[in-house]
């Protein structure tokens, strides 16, 4: 599909020109002449992918424009679009004021079509994979429902604005099917169930995942207990024919799903008061025999709610888990463990102790049929379990590999515990598999994370300055250097975020600099590349924007829009290392 774009100009000529060379490029264009054309455009529904916007018009120009825009795009609750600026104008202070009111970029009239369409592109890449990254940071990947974060969020909207039930969803005795038929066999239990659920809410619902087998979901337009009730049979009826699909008519775990409602609108709109009001019903039906759906009503909770401040080790023990805690290590599924991992990483950072990391990787030993080596696997996993102390943690990546966490262990203890790991399921087993790992520490220091780490690289000392000086005062760590010789020296020690390079530079230029990067593996040909030059003709900018370049910056250059450009484009270098 094409990429719609509509380009805002008075000047007819240059809507012309523009319109031409974008529908020549197999892009979909709308030419508008005016600022209130496109308000208007957006009044009517229209959702471009990118908007090229004159600054000086009469009657209203650039400046106010996106000014506007925004705001409608804010009160129909549209994502950003992005907006370049098209422009005659060289003064960097109306640049800087741009970049201030929150364009993307700055394209220079008349139009050079290379350089036109390639920092068109740039900017519809990147917006790409921003909203790919916003994706990945709302969607739970496994079930494809909403993540817990983006659950509160869509269905607090919902809560405040709709007629429905909010309901929590817990799966009764799935940790059985982990503990039986592994992790995986879990992910596609909890995937089967997400497409049951999706299929059994009306139109118009949404559903999240919260936990590991926890879900939320907002069911569109109910009305009455009733339905809740009914919702939970049905669910009951499907989830039971798929996990006899799944892991064999034989399988007698009793699996179902306990529903807790609470019937909107009401007066009280708060997500979170809703949420544990519903969280009081799910915990009636728990207590109730399971397998079935209730609504909270203040009649038949008035009990509950008297005895809600009165707690006892039984009562804990059963909101915490059903089952008894064990002297083995644990066995956690991929989102447990990742919350498990990053507490215990920031409480050994804190208090300066160790951490042991190792990852098996099981290959199957010599003359053994694939049912004997899928089998060691899986026996495998229960002797790190029976191996390990109750304070490790370990989880299952991939059939023949198992990611192990040693807490808070001496510095030089990993491989010694691991080799006698192995030597004692040798002995067991009498070998078997072939047992491969990799070890590493975590721990030992408080420091904290590294800051964005630029590089930047002109031959002229001057320059370096400036740009050090500028970069360092908004919070960026700045390393200089004076050829391109100097920076493959240093990226043997370092991968820096960003590389600002200067063109003209004696031995190497870094035009070749750039070639050089982008011949290495993916780590270096990735560093997002600005150029620093006095050549401002089109053909230096055209070469270095082919190059893959992120923008291409002319000097002498002002600090403070040198700043803001940096600080732009590490917009979404950010938004990636927080995704991670």
């Amino acid at each position: 599909m094409a990429d719609q774009i509509i380009v805002v100009d008075d000047d007819t000529t240059n809507l012309r020109v523009a319109e031409h060379i974008l529908r020549k490029n197999d892009f979909e264009v709308t030419a508008l002449r005016s600022g209130m054309e496109l308000l208007q455009k957006i009044e009517e529904g229209s959702r471009p992918e990118l908007v090229l916007l004159d600054i000086k018009m009469p009657e209203m120009d650039g400046f106010e424009t996106l000014r506007r825009f925004r705001v409608a795009e804010q009160a129909r609750s549209m994502e950003e679009t992005p907006v370049i600026f098209l422009t005659a104008d060289e003064d960097a202070d109306t640049e800087k004021q741009g970049f201030e009111a929150g364009v993307s970029d700055y394209i220079k009239k008349p139009f050079v079509p290379d350089v036109f369409l390639r920092r068109i592109g740039n900017i519809i890449s990147k917006q790409q994979r921003l909203l790919n990254l916003k994706n990945e940071a709302t969607i739970d990947k496994l079930t494809g429902f909403l993540n817990k974060a983006a659950t509160a969020e869509e269905l607090g909207r919902m809560c405040e604005e709709k007629t429905g039930c909010l309901m929590m969803i817990d799966l009764d005795s799935f940790k059985l099917v982990n503990d039986i038929y592994s992790h995986e066999m879990g992910d596609k239990v909890l995937q089967g169930f997400a497409k049951i659920l999706s299929s059994c809410v009306p139109q118009g619902s949404k559903c999240g995942r919260i936990g590991g087998d926890e879900f939320v979901a907002f069911a569109d337009g109910y009305t009455d207990a009733a339905e809740v009730a009914d919702l939970a049979e049905k669910l009951n009826e499907e989830i039971t024919e798929m996990a006899k699909q799944l892991m064999g008519e034989d399988m007698d775990i009793p699996l179902g799903a306990s529903i807790g409602g609470i019937l909107l609108p009401r007066p009280e709109k708060s997500y979170d008061k809703l949420l544990k009001l519903a969280d009081k019903a799910l915990y009636s039906v728990k207590k109730n025999g399971k397998h079935g759906g209730a609504v909270y009503s203040e009649a038949a909770f008035t009990e509950e709610v008297a005895d809600s401040n009165i707690l006892n080790m039984e009562k804990i023990s059963e909101i915490l888990g059903e089952r008894s805690i064990g002297n083995d290590a644990l066995q956690l599924d991929k989102d447990s463990f990742s919350f498990v991992y990053r507490y215990v990483i920031r409480y050994i950072m804190r208090n300066r102790k160790y951490a042991g990391k190792v990852l098996f990787t099981l290959g199957p030993g010599e003359g053994m049929s694939d049912a004997s080596y899928q089998e060691a696997c899986d026996s495998f996993g229960e002797h790190l379990s029976e191996f390990f102390r109750k304070t490790d943690v370990f989880m299952r990546c991939r059939p023949n590999q198992y990611f192990l966490f040693l807490t808070d262990i001496r510095e030089n203890a990993v491989a010694t515990v691991v080799d006698h790991l192995i030597r004692r399921w040798d002995e067991q087993n009498g070998g078997g598999l072939r047992i491969e790992f990799e070890t590493a520490l975590e721990g030992g220091s408080d420091a904290a994370r590294p800051e964005l780490h630029i590089a930047v690289v002109d031959d002229e000392v001057a320059n370096l300055q400036l740009a050090g000086n500028a970069l360092s005062k908004a919070g960026f760590h700045v390393s200089a250097m004076r050829s391109a010789a100097a920076l493959f020296k240093f990226l043997e020690q370092r991968v820096p975020d960003m590389i600002l390079m200067d063109v003209m530079m004696p031995e190497m230029d870094g035009f070749e600099a750039v070639r050089r990067l982008k011949s290495m593996d993916k780590r270096y040909a990735n560093i997002p590349v600005v150029f620093l030059t006095a050549d401002i003709s089109i053909e230096a900018e055209q070469k270095g924007l082919e190059l893959g370049a992120w923008d291409f910056m002319p000097k002498p250059f002002h600090p403070d829009l040198l700043s803001l450009r940096v600080q732009h484009l590490m917009e979404l270098i950010t938004r990636r290392r927080n995704q991670n």
